[in-house]
């Protein structure tokens, strides 16, 4: 299993933008520092707290500050853009990074980015598949022709392959609704199930891997749960009460954001200690150690009816940024390597070590008192000769 974060990202306003967005950037970097495989950068256009505009700019920013984590976009809003002109960033991002981008798809999150670009809300799905089903075309090397109600094509070709081969990875979000699994298995994509951790979205994730089975069947490709993405949120610190008086500085504000632009909002309650009391109850985010997260997880694997191939972090700015950059610290430390199976062969390691009682002591002993005598007899033969 891989691990890594979707990042919107979520800043509260009246806060320092410029600042915010480095704060992204040096998370990301301390990401790559501690072992995490990919990140996901969002795009949004409104509304004041998901304020990067272009991820593939971020990321092109984010790489030269990175040596081995994966970037994404998370998500790009297809219906937002010609898909030429974005196959084209994406593949210069591809060569660019050595082959370390990747791109996320959706529909668009905000309805007030597609209020502005005049796309109406119900056409903003239908689009996104359209545009899909392009760019997919475009980085198979095709040359394109069409013409849909969001844009034009006429004889569109990419002059670039990708640099990875045959291509990055593509994933396509989903939520509620079966255009995400619909479009990765039509595609030969992979999937980004962006609720997983909400009771609905749990209970979709075996409807949607069914969904992506069988589309994926009708047009000849075969479903990969390794492509599969998992995003959840998690705070963690050493003890669950640390954990619940770290988010009491940014999680009501985070509700209240949420309640403007989804119909029923990740967590609920008007007061920090309404929303905890309400979480701990719903069980959407693991606000706890890192024994929670473990078993979080564990229970998204048995939900998912045979396993996913990473679980993404949502990121957010419930705590201080020290906190949450602990937070990061301690899934890297405990949560990832559980799952990754690297702390088998340390443990396996020291209990043979330690259960071998005294053995490895006393040889240890004997051949201190070995050399000591060795050199003795050394040092009185040099003596006589002399």
């Amino acid at each position: 299993m891989r691990f890594g974060n979707f990042m919107a990202p979520f800043h509260p306003v009246g806060q320092n933008p410029t600042l915010a967005l480095e704060r992204d950037l040096k998370l990301i970097a301390a990401m790559d520092e501690l072992g995490f495989h990919e990140a996901w950068v969002g795009e949004h256009h409104s509304a004041g707290f998901e304020i990067i505009a272009s991820p593939e700019v971020f990321i092109a920013v984010a790489a030269e500050r990175t040596k081995h984590i994966k970037l994404g976009t998370g998500v790009s809003s297809l219906p937002y853009h010609n898909p030429l002109m974005l196959a084209d960033r994406m593949v210069l991002l591809d060569h660019l990074t050595r082959g370390r981008v990747m791109l996320g798809c959706g529909p668009g999150q905000l309805t007030s980015d597609a209020h502005m670009l005049g796309i109406p809300a119900d056409e903003q799905r239908p689009r996104m598949e359209q545009c899909l089903d392009a760019i997919m075309r475009l980085l198979r090397g095709e040359t394109v022709t069409m013409e849909t109600d969001g844009f034009t094509l006429k004889d569109a070709r990419l002059q670039l392959k990708p640099y990875s081969e045959p291509c990055f990875d593509v994933a396509v979000a989903a939520s509620f609704s079966p255009t995400g699994p619909r479009g990765a298995g039509k595609h030969g994509i992979g999937m980004l199930s962006i609720a997983a951790t909400a009771k609905q979205g749990m209970d979709l994730l075996a409807h949607h891997w069914a969904t992506w089975q069988e589309v994926a069947e009708e047009h000849g490709h075969v479903a990969d749960r390794s492509k599969w993405r998992l995003v959840g949120p998690m705070h963690l610190a050493e003890t669950r009460e640390q954990a619940e008086r770290d988010v009491e500085y940014g999680i009501a504000e985070f509700s209240r954001y949420f309640k403007h632009i989804l119909p029923a909002g990740p967590v609920q309650g008007d007061s920090a200690t309404e929303i905890i009391a309400n979480n701990r109850e719903s069980g959407f985010a693991v606000i706890g150690t890192p024994d929670d997260a473990v078993a979080k997880i564990e229970e998204l694997v048995e939900a998912s009816n045979g396993g996913f191939g990473a679980f993404l972090l949502f990121d957010h700015d419930w705590a201080p940024p020290a906190a949450k950059l602990k937070s990061y610290e301690l899934f890297a430390q405990y949560v990832i390597p559980h799952f990754t199976g690297q702390l088998e062969g340390p443990a396996a390691s020291a209990d043979w070590v330690i259960g071998s009682g005294t053995e490895f002591v006393d040889r240890a002993s004997h051949a201190i008192g070995k050399a000591i005598e060795d050199h003795e007899a050394e040092r009185k033969a040099r003596a006589a000769a002399t």
